[in-house]
């Protein structure tokens, strides 16, 4: 058994809340409890409030978003530290190495992946530090990318896996990780908002994690699917930072990291098809979180381990589809599986479907459609944006560029851009008049900058500022933009995220 993983070292590319219920750990390793990973904090209390521009009201705490007994943990380090336990058991592990590409057999089924070349230049051609890419065989490939995973996307589409599912839809959240000011941190305090500074048409809202020594992980969460094409999740976040509840906590402390990636949010609705000749989907990018929890790793755990058990009893991927949808996985996704789509119409009218879902635990006998997030963005001929009511901040970072140093993000300058334009006359032509290049907004890390140069105005693609999210790759409103693997090792590089 291999593991292939394209950060630099396990955990580099991982960022999560997160908080996680404990129960698959338990029985994946019995005893973990006394000898935790990193971090690793007890939940002791949970809040949820309801923030106005200056103002805060307290929220009842949903079933669904009770941690007692869970914990705290910087998923990056978890998955570091399951990594060794895993290599003592006598895995291969090889970090630095990027799928570039998948082997299919002669009979059309997946037979492996293709580790890409690496010193590759920007133009295509082998420099002095070149190294050939290797096929790795397997008689089984698991695919566990993470969300809107480049093979994983092309797999679907492949083998038509979701052609009986709706679109699968996502938000982009960001995180930072800051040290307080002594006594300031509660380590064990679980708090989320909602509310200000989203108007009740766009979803999302904030998590503040309290862990130990100081620091807290905070973070903040916006559905893809809003409709303002001036919209902008980063600046959202900062403003957030600037609420009175907020500031008060983070003044006269320091930022220690920071990031962004991409969350399906789909659910049961979008659960494409997971198994294809000779390979499987688990986790993020089979789309297994449970968007009521704010959770998906104990789902992602207890795909993968069904998914080991059903190698390790049959040897194939045929089969694996029918006890995932069988398991408690499903069961627990089908359950919730209205409460996301719900608000779509508005947050007051969501907030109450999501409360009539709970309470009949998703016994109602319709299910709500998912759309694709990309076709909810508005045209600037025809939206009018709120009232924001955003205030001036002075928290760091100051600019999506500062964020990007705190994400410790390394691309080799001189390789092929993986952020692949399809069409790129669309973005100075059609873009332009109808959306006011939106990615330009989208990208937490300022990838993308409509300049103008000799010949007129142009996209300047800033390959090495990408955190690999896949905001871009999903949000983008003519789907031109494909985000591919670049070189193994390039990326962000996460310290306890």
């Amino acid at each position: 058994m291999a593991v292939i993983e394209k950060s630099s070292e396990i955990g580099a590319h991982i960022l999560s809340g997160a908080v996680i219920e404990p129960g698959p750990l338990d029985r994946l390793l019995p005893g973990w409890r006394d000898d935790p990973p990193p971090i690793c904090i007890p939940v002791e209390r949970d809040e949820i409030w309801l923030l106005s521009q200056k103002g805060r009201r307290r929220l009842p705490t949903p079933p669904q978003q009770k941690n007692h007994g869970n914990f705290i943990v910087s998923l990056g380090a978890l998955c570091a530290w399951l990594a060794q336990r895993a290599e003592a058991l006598g895995v291969d592990v090889f970090p630095g190495y990027a799928a570039s590409g998948m082997h299919f057999r002669e009979d059309g089924s997946v037979g492996g992946v293709i580790i890409g070349d690496m010193g590759v230049g920007r133009d295509g051609q082998p420099k002095d530090s070149y190294v050939q890419g290797i096929e790795i065989h397997a008689g089984v490939t698991v695919l566990g990318e993470g969300v809107r995973g480049h093979h994983s996307k092309q797999l679907i589409r492949r083998f038509e896996l979701d052609r009986d599912s709706d679109p699968q839809t996502y938000s982009v959240g960001m995180k930072e990780l800051w040290r307080v000011q002594p006594g300031k941190a509660q380590p064990g305090l679980v708090q989320h908002t909602t509310g200000w500074p989203l108007d009740a048409h766009t979803y999302g809202g904030s998590f503040i994690y309290h862990l130990d020594k100081d620091r807290i992980a905070i973070g903040f969460v916006c559905g893809l699917d809003y409709q303002d094409p001036g919209f902008m999740p980063f600046e959202a976040f900062q403003q957030f930072k600037h609420h009175p509840m907020v500031q008060a906590l983070l003044e006269g402390g320091e930022i220690l990291s920071a990031g962004a990636r991409a969350i399906t949010e789909g659910g049961y609705q979008s659960l494409p098809k997971t198994e294809m000749p000779g390979a499987l989907l688990v986790g993020d990018c089979a789309g297994t979180l449970n968007v009521p929890k704010i959770k998906g790793t104990h789902q992602a755990m207890k795909a993968g381990m069904l998914a080991a058990e059903h190698i390790a009893a049959s040897g194939a991927a045929e089969g694996f589809d029918a006890k995932l949808r069988a398991s408690e996985v499903v069961r627990e996704l089908y359950k919730v599986r209205n409460i996301r789509p719900a608000f779509y119409k508005g947050f007051w009218r969501g907030f109450l479907r999501a409360a009539i879902e709970t309470v009949t635990a998703g016994k109602l006998p319709t299910t709500l459609r998912v759309h694709a997030d990309h076709t909810a963005l508005s045209r600037l001929a025809e939206y009018t944006a709120p009232e924001r009511r955003w205030v001036e901040r002075n928290l760091p970072p100051r600019d999506r560029l500062a964020s990007v140093y705190f994400a410790a993000t390394a691309h080799d300058e001189d390789q092929p851009v993986h952020l692949q334009i399809l069409q790129p006359d669309i973005c100075t032509t059609r873009c332009v008049e109808e959306f006011g290049n939106p990615c330009t907004r989208f990208c937490p890390a300022n990838v993308y900058e409509m300049v103008e140069g000799s010949s007129g105005l142009a996209l300047q693609i800033n390959a090495a500022n990408c955190v690999h999210c896949k905001t871009c790759d999903i949000k983008d409103p003519y789907q031109i933009i494909n985000w591919v693997t670049p070189e193994g090792g390039s990326g962000p590089n996460y310290q306890n995220m």
